[in-house]
């Protein structure tokens, strides 16, 4: 029996979560209950809500612009994990919604 955690944007999902916390764990210790917590909590949103969770993921692009804004990373690698996984969403919701 298949569940969600077969489902290829859910592996992506949980992909993102470990990059975001292993690129928040080196951010300024006084970010812990900002943009850490923040994010945290917006990258977890994705794979655990697979349903909603297009606006969770523009939530961590964001919040990911906004870290290299201000230097705390440099890692393009995920912004296109981002990317690969909305283009991926969107055709499972594609998918959903045609096969009503």
């Amino acid at each position: 029996m298949l569940t969600h955690k077969d489902l290829g944007i859910w592996k992506l999902g949980i992909e993102l979560v470990e990059g975001v916390y292993k690129i928040t764990a080196k951010f300024l210790k006084e970010e812990a209950y900002g943009l850490t917590s923040q994010m945290r909590r917006a990258v977890t949103s994705i794979p655990s809500n697979i349903y909603v969770s297009l606006g969770s993921l523009a939530e961590i692009d964001t919040q990911i612009f906004i870290a290299e804004r201000l230097g705390y990373i440099n890692d393009h690698q995920l912004t296109e994990l981002i990317e690969k996984l909305r283009r991926k969403l969107l055709n499972f919701i594609k998918y959903i919604r045609t096969t009503k």
